[in-house]
């Protein structure tokens, strides 16, 4: 449970919405090409739309409420509020930070209201640029944000052309994470073992350790489930493997 959460059902439902919106985008990523690898931050997506939704109203907010699955309603703004200021706790061994922030068109006039509460729930200030007189500028320098943000590792999360001229609002959410096991992986132990994909099975190199980890099986989706913490046990990897038999494409 996060600290910080008065009333258990508010964080239980928002992990359910956190939990099925995830896996319902996974399936909608997988339709085209279930044969390529998929690899997005739900959290991230969650949080930032989560930020748009409190701007709407109508039609348009029923809409975005039911694509995140947001039906419950309780406070959802609150628990989002709590569930970042836990993620971005930073320990010595594990660093996982979040970020938020939206980039308005100077000429626009957003709510004072609104800009308060991204501040206040999604710790996202609203800073204006001018779009309309400088879009590369701008293109850039919500890049080099997200450079900073991101030690890095994302150098360009906006290509040529994704803004013009006409754009009045861009949200942007960076995450990062650097950790280490805690039970380290010896490099003179990584070898070559069978790897099964879809449709052919490959020789690849793979790590190897021998520790005890906590493992179980999940009859419903034929697969075991695999935990493997990091330093301090704050934080965990969860893999999920498939029985020899099953086909991917039935695992839920």
């Amino acid at each position: 449970m996060m600290a910080g959460i008065s009333r258990p059902s508010l964080m239980d439902d928002l992990c359910e919405a956190n939990g099925a919106f995830a896996i319902n985008l996974l399936k909608l990523l997988g339709e085209k090409d279930n044969l390529r690898n998929v690899f997005f931050s739900p959290l991230s997506l969650s949080s930032a739309l989560t930020m748009v939704l409190m701007g709407a109203k109508g039609n348009t907010a029923a809409q975005m409420s039911q694509a995140l699955c947001l039906n419950k309603g309780g406070d959802i703004h609150q628990g989002f509020q709590s569930l970042l200021m836990e993620l971005n706790k930073s320990g010595p061994q594990c660093l996982l930070r979040t970020a938020n922030r939206l980039f308005g068109e100077k000429a626009c006039d957003f709510l004072p209201a609104f800009k308060e509460s991204c501040q206040k729930f999604y710790q996202a200030d609203l800073e204006e640029l001018s779009f309309s007189k400088d879009t590369e500028e701008c293109r850039k320098h919500i890049n080099d944000w997200v450079t900073e943000k991101t030690e890095g590792k994302i150098s360009e999360i906006l290509g040529a052309g994704a803004v013009g001229p006409l754009t009045k609002l861009v949200l942007v959410n960076a995450i990062y994470f650097k950790g280490k096991w805690n039970e380290q992986f010896d490099r003179k132990h990584t070898r070559g073992m069978t790897f099964k994909t879809s449709t052919e099975k490959k020789t690849v190199q793979m790590m190897f350790k021998a520790a005890p980890f906590k493992m179980g099986y999940v009859e419903e989706a034929h697969a075991q489930v695999l935990e493997l913490p990091y330093v301090e046990g704050e934080l965990s990897m969860l893999i999920l493997l498939p029985d020899d038999d099953t086909d991917l494409a039935v695992v839920p």
